[in-house]
């Protein structure tokens, strides 16, 4: 059952509690719903991966309560790392760095390296300093399909799989964090997000590369472990087909639609094409501001799934990078 949102410290005391026990823990971020167990805890990490049903070679960030506690997880702490720290954390910037020997390698994928952050919530910077060690926590849903912006994503995927849920509220940002590689000569974005490249090179004074994601799943053998979560070929997917329209092809999209045959609605997210009054189909309006848009996503996608909807079809937004994050989950999305 979830638990109502600003949690009372009770509340924390017993979510703690279970953590300490080697339980699950769903919380909120800013970015979406983690599930959280004790990160220096390896058999209570691979609760997490039987719960999503996760595959090992998928890593999971480790969740902190301060720069004190990312540089305990750590083996090395650049200055490129205390620059990004300063700028952006608490927030949705996930940083990899060698990790520390007391990190279980279940939690960096047999990796050397570990995903670590500072989230930017109340409730889980609460529970983090009640909890008094890092928290391994990705998103709290079964594994490739929609990440939870809500307690009751978490409740309506994961089921009895997860012990707690601390009710939070609306996630404020709506998709994951930027992923940064700091392990190698060149920062490198694994994963992008709602901070662009744009905004790591006025920081860091240095060009910033994005790495390739694979063109698709058999680019990614299911056994060669990756440095950051979030880079399957598939991931953020509703049950529905998903469709990748161009902002600027109407016709494409009327087509689209006249050449559906499965049975179920389908659900259009759109920016700018319209369909008129001439079709029955669900039109959910997104909008024009990426991070308006990356906050409406996830939920947008979880209604056509509670719709029992056979096709989604979306509005690709603008290449430019402030979109980056969310052209990205697009792209998987439809894989």
């Amino acid at each position: 059952m979830p638990i109502p949102q600003q949690p009372n410290p009770e509340i924390l005391a017993d979510a703690a509690r279970r953590l300490d026990h080697g339980e699950l823990v769903a919380f909120p971020t800013e970015t979406v719903y983690g599930l959280g167990a004790d990160a220096l805890n390896p058999e209570a990490v691979a609760r997490i991966f039987a719960a999503k049903g996760r595959p090992a070679w998928n890593p999971v960030i480790v969740h902190v309560a301060d720069v004190l506690g990312a540089r305990a997880v750590t083996a090395t702490w650049p200055l490129a790392a205390q620059q990004l720290a300063e700028a952006f954390w608490p927030g949705p910037l996930t940083l990899v760095l060698p990790k520390h020997a007391s990190v279980p390698d279940v939690v960096s994928a047999g990796l050397d390296a570990v995903a670590v952050r500072i989230p930017a919530h109340p409730v889980a910077l609460a529970l983090l300093r009640a909890f008094g060690k890092p928290i391994a926590a990705p998103s709290a849903n079964r594994f490739t399909q929609v990440s939870p912006t809500t307690a009751a994503h978490v409740v309506s995927s994961l089921g009895d799989r997860v012990q707690l849920v601390i009710d939070g509220g609306p996630c404020e940002v709506g998709i994951e964090s930027t992923v940064v590689d700091l392990a190698g000569e060149v920062p490198t974005i694994l994963r992008p997000g709602v901070i662009s490249r744009e905004q790591l090179e006025h920081v860091l004074g240095v060009d910033v590369r994005t790495a390739k994601p694979p063109a698709d799943t058999a680019a990614t053998p299911v056994d060669t472990p990756q440095r950051s979560p979030g880079m399957a070929a598939r991931h953020y997917a509703p049950r529905a087909a998903v469709w990748l329209l161009r902002h600027d092809n109407h016709d494409e999209l009327v087509a689209a639609l006249a050449a559906w045959q499965a049975d179920g609605p389908v659900v259009a997210l759109l920016r700018s094409l319209t369909l008129g009054n001439t079709t029955p189909h669900t039109v959910v309006p997104m909008p024009d501001d990426p991070h308006a848009y990356a906050r409406s996503l996830y939920a947008a996608l979880h209604a056509a799934d509670a719709a029992q909807a056979s096709l989604v079809i979306i509005e690709l937004p603008p290449t430019t990078g402030a979109w980056d994050g969310v052209r990205d989950r697009l792209t998987r999305a439809a894989r």
